[in-house]
């Protein structure tokens, strides 16, 4: 018998994924009349829908390729490239690499998916460079827009309950902290209580890890932070300024994105490593942290600021 699965999509997931979607449909029509057993195959004569909007930017520790997550798939950027990874096509969000091939990410599956149950995806954990993905928890119950790991610590800010959690576990059980609309999420292993939030109200911090959170005075309005060393945060703010603080709290500026391109990712891997999105998926990288950029992909889909 064929069955095909409809999920109800989350207002959440970026309305100008419609042209996505719609490849995305060709596939599972694909699928279902295929009598392949495999249900992580999602191959189709129809065009390849690219990455879709990113949702997030970051480089196995293991060879130093550097990796794309988007609402279609996670890819390997190589030189101009986007390779997809095993042919998959599930939407990853809050994408972090925890290792040298591994990563951990959240989402929706991919509609071609005849396996799936939930239309979100939990936490789930790669440990061959997004090739195959197990899930570790929250199956069914969490959409993690943002997850940060901080040493011991990993923090999460679900979609669903618009709560900061956190797990000491490595994700495998959680505690649910602060309710609050975040954009992004900031920690380090050095102080991993401490966690910096950006906010459509401001940057917030937190001092008791996620539990509360205050404002953090006279900051500037950020897109996205982070903090790659105990004295070092980085952050991206209107018209792709890119700014530093050694304190999470006084920030100067240090360079701009290309052309003030509207930014929506930013992953430092080191201080002076940077990658960073524009709401148009195109990819920068920075080697002098943040003071010059080179692009490394151009979307060819349409630009927007839907998230």
């Amino acid at each position: 018998m064929m069955i095909t699965r409809f999920f109800v999509l989350s207002s959440c997931r970026p309305r100008r994924a419609a042209a996505a979607l719609l490849a995305c449909g060709v596939l599972l029509l694909t699928a279902c009349g295929s009598t392949s057993d495999d249900s992580t195959s999602e191959t189709s004569a129809a065009p390849d829908p690219g990455t879709g909007h990113l949702h997030g930017l970051g480089v196995d520790p293991a060879d130093g390729t550097v990796y794309a997550a988007g609402h279609m798939g996670v890819f390997r950027l190589t030189g101009t490239e986007a390779i997809r990874v095993a042919d998959r096509y599930q939407d990853t969000m809050g994408f972090t690499v925890s290792g040298p091939g591994t990563f951990l990410a959240s989402g929706h599956p991919s509609l071609a998916d005849r396996t799936a149950t939930s239309p979100h995806l939990g936490l789930v954990r790669s440990t061959d460079a997004a090739k195959t993905w197990t899930t570790v928890s929250a199956a069914g119950e969490a959409d993690f827009h943002s997850l940060q790991q901080a040493g011991q610590v990993l923090y999460g800010f679900d979609s669903q309950t618009s709560k900061v959690w956190a797990s000491s576990d490595q994700g495998r059980t959680w505690d649910r902290r602060a309710r609050l609309p975040i954009g992004d999420l900031a920690a380090h292993a050095s102080a991993p209580q401490k966690v910096w939030a950006t906010t459509a109200n401001g940057l917030v911090f937190s001092g008791d890890g996620g539990r509360t959170f205050r404002s953090v005075p006279g900051a500037p309005d950020l897109a996205a932070i982070e903090r790659p060393a105990p004295d070092a945060w980085v952050a991206l703010g209107s018209g792709g300024k890119v700014l530093g603080s050694r304190d999470g709290r006084a920030w100067a500026p240090r360079g701009s994105l290309p052309s003030g391109a509207k930014p929506s990712l930013l992953t430092a891997v080191s201080p002076m490593h940077l990658l960073a999105a524009d709401v148009g998926d195109t990819v920068y990288e920075s080697k002098d942290g943040g003071r010059s950029w080179n692009v490394l992909h151009r979307a060819d889909h349409e630009s927007g600021d839907n998230h």
